[in-house]
């Protein structure tokens, strides 16, 4: 039985950005999550394909050690397509082209087995989608961390609002944060996240790393800086992978952990950007993330 239950989009990405393309890459959420996660615990996948989905992907996945279980193929269905651009600001991914195809009609449903999990991760999929999946698990697992989207907050904010009341942490970008609660401080974002029973607010930043707040305290966390980026795009579903795939690793849950697992998930987060689609998770091993966990340990000192 996997350690952490991953729920989310699987994709063939076309992108662009000034360094290159990719076409018909392997993408979605769930996808980064997982291969990010894997890294540090075990991982059970959920999500849905159309039978054009390359069988080399889920090969990918099982090599990885990833439970793919809970993957859906459709037969004569496409899966969902995204067709992204980047220019030289790589904060913001200019959407050129959504096929939603098989995603349109997704509706997780977790096996026996996935119900029982003691962590869950919830990619930024519809947020009733989100609380659907919630509520199938046999108990509360020991962690559950969700994430959004503007999209999301756009057309359905008060059950983004819900997400947030009933996970242990969300996580969003700061344009996402601003946006859900209509203010430009990202301090008074933080604050009304903890009043939504969360103990934890984390804010990522992109290419400038991401912030916490809890009881009083915040802790900021550079972003690595990198030289050569290719493509940001998963990073932030990296990000949540590692974050949880950390953290159900050590269970545990204090603030000096926390911060551990923030810098280990920024690590795999700045792989993730030196390559197109998941060319660096593929080969991405624990001896180079620690290498460059001991790289921020030393340019944050002082």
């Amino acid at each position: 039985m996997p350690k952490v239950v991953i729920v989310g989009s699987l994709a063939l990405d076309d992108v662009k950005t000034p360094f290159g393309e990719a076409k018909s890459a392997l993408g979605g959420s769930a996808t980064f999550a997982s291969l990010a996660c894997s890294l540090f615990s075990e991982a059970g996948i959920v999500g849905v394909v159309g039978d054009d989905f390359p069988k080399e992907h889920l090969e990918l996945f099982k090599s990885k050690g990833i439970d793919t279980s809970g993957i859906e193929i459709k037969s004569g269905e496409k899966t969902f397509h995204w067709e992204g651009e980047y220019s030289h600001d790589l904060n913001t991914a200019i959407t050129k082209k959504t096929d939603l195809n098989v995603l349109e009609t997704f509706n997780p449903k977790l096996s026996e087995e996935f119900r029982d999990a003691d962590f869950l991760f919830l990619g930024n999929i519809d947020p009733e989608l989100q609380l659907s999946v919630l509520s199938q698990m046999k108990k509360r697992p020991g962690l559950v961390i969700a994430d959004t989207m503007n999209l999301w907050i756009d057309i359905k904010r008060e059950k983004v609002l819900e997400v947030v009341k009933k996970v242990d942490l969300i996580l969003m970008n700061d344009g996402e944060a601003r946006q859900l609660f209509n203010t430009s401080n990202l301090v008074k974002a933080a604050k009304e996240i903890l009043k939504l029973d969360s103990k934890i607010a984390i804010i990522k930043k992109g290419e400038h790393g991401c912030i916490m707040f809890s009881g009083g305290k915040h802790f900021a966390c550079a972003g690595y800086p990198l030289e050569n980026v290719k493509d940001p795009t998963g990073s932030g579903d990296s990000f949540g992978g590692s974050l949880i795939g950390y953290l159900a690793k050590t269970n545990d849950f204090n603030e000096e952990n926390m911060r551990k697992a923030l810098v280990y998930a920024s690590c795999v987060a700045s792989f993730n950007a030196e390559g197109f689609s998941v060319e660096k998770l593929k080969t991405l091993t624990m001896q180079d993330v620690e290498s460059r966990y001991k790289e921020f340990e030393e340019f944050v000192k002082f």
